[in-house]
């Protein structure tokens, strides 16, 4: 992993890194509700959302009180929109542009999904 960076006014830009096929790397860490940084690497832009949320499972903290199991408990959220699971980083126009260092950080929200209520009615009206 290597990243360029030209100084210009007193800012690092960043420039993504391309693997030799010609497939653009971007850094990305994940950042949970408690303001921990998990899953923390350099991913091809080809991944899709589904992809990095097994990821980001894969690799969540023990003893959290709240904890994804599957990734529909999780949405990832990039530039304040909601990222989706069929899409990739590419599709998502995720890009570094003038980031700091070049790392892009993304929230994890968790929204476990709700238990199955009855559908039956418990009370009756005369």
């Amino acid at each position: 992993m290597t990243f360029n960076f030209n100084m210009q006014a007193g800012k690092r830009r960043a420039k993504t890194t391309t693997m030799a096929e010609g497939e653009e790397l971007i850094e990305l860490r994940f950042r949970i509700y408690d303001g921990i940084d998990i899953a923390h690497g350099t991913y091809e832009a080809s991944i899709t959302v589904s992809t990095l949320k097994q990821r980001i499972i894969a690799e969540w903290p023990q003893g959290k009180t709240v904890t994804p199991k599957s990734i529909h408990d999780l949405k990832l959220i990039h530039a304040g929109k909601v990222l989706e699971n069929n899409k990739t980083l590419a599709d998502s126009r995720i890009t570094v542009g003038d980031l700091p260092l070049g790392v892009i950080t993304m929230h994890v929200v968790v929204q476990p999904s709700k238990a199955k209520q009855k559908t039956g009615s418990s009370s009756s009206l005369s």
